[in-house]
């Protein structure tokens, strides 16, 4: 049987502390709020409610390129549910589908279909950004990334540029159960707490978990292990098979998950 290993954390303390950790960083920076994109998921959804509690200005938006109607759904129920709660929250949707669609006319197609679908998947999270900045020059505002532990140190699940390109990261010190668990706490909507997560980058139903190979449940647990130095070779059966996906992802994105190699002068 899979055991699933998890660390536990005290979530009243931790969202007291990621919360005044955004106000100092925000007032530090002499910047006005955050500008978060809003996905329907369940870590834009924890990400913006924690920026909301900080009372400084929160924008919120949505950038639906060819997105399935329940993530559209979802996303607003979300943002009414903030906006409900919290008077320093806004939020504007901008429709980035005819952007995406010029772009993929004036650029030449490739021959390498896979290819040619994960490079347009890369650019819809690429045009969000770019969108995501231009609200923050408007407004002097800060880019609130989304991403969690595993996605954006274990198996570098995000795009570079696209949704990895972000001026401060809440909860990507915490595991996906531990943002369900601040979720919980925080009383999202109960449709985005059991929705399962996918990026929705490829205009399908695809999950995460049929990207990755794995649930972030298992994910978690291999790198736990793999933290405490195991290998695959310490495993059989299903568990086996996680951690080898978990140390292939973790090795093929290292090139998002470390600093961009600087070629350096040697002093004569």
């Amino acid at each position: 049987m899979f055991m699933i290993k998890k660390r536990t954390i005290q979530v009243e303390k931790v969202n007291m502390h990621i919360v005044n950790w955004l106000k100092t960083y925000a007032e530090n920076a002499k910047v006005s709020g955050f500008v978060i994109g809003i996905s329907g998921g369940i870590d834009s959804a924890v990400t913006s409610t924690l920026c909301a509690q900080t009372g400084l200005k929160v924008l919120c938006v949505e950038m639906p390129i060819h997105q399935a109607q329940s993530h559209v759904t979802q996303g607003r129920e979300h943002i009414e549910y903030l906006k409900n709660r919290f008077q320093n929250v806004t939020n504007i949707e901008v429709d980035l589908t005819s952007v995406f669609e010029t772009f993929k006319k004036i650029v030449p197609d490739g021959s390498d279909v896979d290819k040619l679908n994960l490079s347009l998947a890369n650019t819809r999270a690429r045009l969000r950004m770019t969108t995501l900045y231009y609200f923050a020059g408007l407004h002097s505002l800060l880019v609130a990334g989304t991403g969690n532990k595993i996605e954006d140190f274990g198996v570098g699940f995000y795009t570079k540029y696209g949704d990895g390109g972000v001026d401060l990261s809440p909860i990507a010190d915490l595991m996906k159960s531990e943002v369900h668990l601040l979720g919980s706490y925080l009383k999202i909507p109960e449709s985005i707490l059991k929705a399962s997560p996918t990026d929705g980058l490829f205009g399908d139903d695809r999950t995460d978990e049929d990207q990755l190979g794995a649930s972030y449940d298992e994910l978690e647990w291999a790198m736990l292990e793999n933290e405490a130095g195991k290998s695959s070779d310490d495993f059989s059966g299903r568990e086996k098979i996680v951690l080898d996906i978990y140390k292939r992802l973790n090795t093929i994105n290292q090139h998002k998950m470390t600093a961009i190699p600087v070629c350096f002068i040697p002093n004569e």
